[in-house]
């Protein structure tokens, strides 16, 4: 674990200090991931200018939740399952979803497998997916465009997950019912 300083509203750089008040106002705390990010002004401003932009994406909500928890699940990120999993309840996901998400497993739902599987290939396989996975995610109902912006999701989840990974991030209070820990493989 890196010594990263979590900032607060008050003491981060002055740059940094209005996302971090406007994070406080809108969910009443600032996110520790947040927090951590701080310390470089301009990786808070691009992680949270880019999460905007991926809210923009043709996927519905629970798609964008589906997407982040399975890059947060192949990168093993403990504070991204927490608070996703957190986020997705939010908006409705489905308990059994989440909870397949959170172990690894398929879903029920061919169109929200076909997204998890695609995503996790992507992040497992840092974008090298086969032709045959592509159009099996094209075959699901899913668009060229949706291709580009699972991407667009990976690269949004990646930037957390890692930063989380060396700042061993502390799960916030609003999160910790979920708090979450990477399965180990069953052996067939």
């Amino acid at each position: 674990m890196t010594d990263i300083t979590l900032f607060n509203e008050t003491d981060a750089p002055a740059a940094s200090r209005p996302i971090l008040d406007g994070a406080k106002k809108g969910l009443g705390f600032v996110p520790n991931l947040y927090a951590a990010l701080a310390g470089s002004p301009a990786a808070l401003k691009a992680y949270t200018t880019l999460g905007d932009i991926y809210g923009e994406t043709s996927f519905t909500k629970h798609e964008q939740q589906v997407v982040y928890l399975a890059t947060s699940f192949e990168n093993a990120c403990h504070y991204c399952m927490a608070a996703h999993s957190t986020l997705a309840q939010g908006v409705n996901v489905d308990a059994d979803v989440i909870d397949a998400l959170r172990k690894g497993e398929a879903l029920a739902d061919p169109k929200l497998e076909a997204l998890r599987s695609f995503t996790g290939k992507v992040t497992r396989e840092r974008g090298w997916v086969g032709d045959a996975d592509v159009q099996a995610f094209l075959d699901a109902g899913y668009t060229q465009a949706n291709v580009i912006e699972v991407i667009l999701g990976v690269a949004h989840k990646t930037i957390s997950n890692y930063l989380n990974h060396i700042a061993a991030t502390p799960v916030d209070a609003a999160f910790k019912p979920n708090a979450w820990t990477k399965p180990e493989p069953v052996d067939a």
